[in-house]
């Protein structure tokens, strides 16, 4: 029993390659058909759909399941993907699938109740405060924690147009 896990047939050996090829080509092939959003900066579902989409490669690449199984597999998840991204137009589908932004930063004031709900520290914020070039804590008109995971550093001179804050979520209390 315990040859069969050190060792593999003689037709594993190039049945292995062969399949991680062919669903690489089939999945670069979707890819392309279905457009750059599936390789966009990701919401939480985008991100599940990408490591389903590694998880099936690897399933058609390591075990006997078939090629064109696993190439079905993963047009249906770009597909599912795809009518999602057409569904999210819809505002009320959008709070179903997608992270609402949080607002982390007014002015110089961090948000701390925001930051602790969502477990983002004040030295993540400095760092990125930093990283957009903030000289002056009284530069910054507002930080924000996107859908996709990033932070948003929001900085000048200028008054904030209200239009740049819509769909964010104010300070937690």
């Amino acid at each position: 029993m315990t040859s069969d896990w050190l060792t593999t047939s003689t037709n594993e050996l190039w049945l292995v390659p062969l399949s991680t090829a062919l669903v690489l080509v089939a999945a670069i092939a979707v890819v392309r058909v279905v457009g750059l959003r599936s390789l966009s900066k990701m919401s939480s579902f985008d991100f599940l759909v990408t490591v389903a989409l590694g998880s099936t490669v690897a399933t058609v690449a390591a075990t006997s399941t078939s090629v064109i199984n696993g190439s079905l597999a993963i047009a249906s998840l770009l597909g599912f993907q795809s009518l999602v991204a057409l569904l999210r137009r819809r505002s009320g589908f959008v709070k179903l699938v997608d992270n609402e932004p949080q607002l982390l930063m007014t002015g110089p004031v961090m948000h701390d109740a925001t930051l602790a709900k969502c477990r983002i520290t004040r030295d993540d914020v400095v760092a990125k405060l930093r990283e957009a070039n903030v000289t002056n804590m009284d530069q910054v008109l507002a930080v924000v924690l996107e859908t996709t995971g990033d932070i948003s550093v929001l900085h000048g001179n200028g008054p904030l147009q209200p239009e740049l804050l819509a769909g964010v979520r104010g300070p937690a209390t």
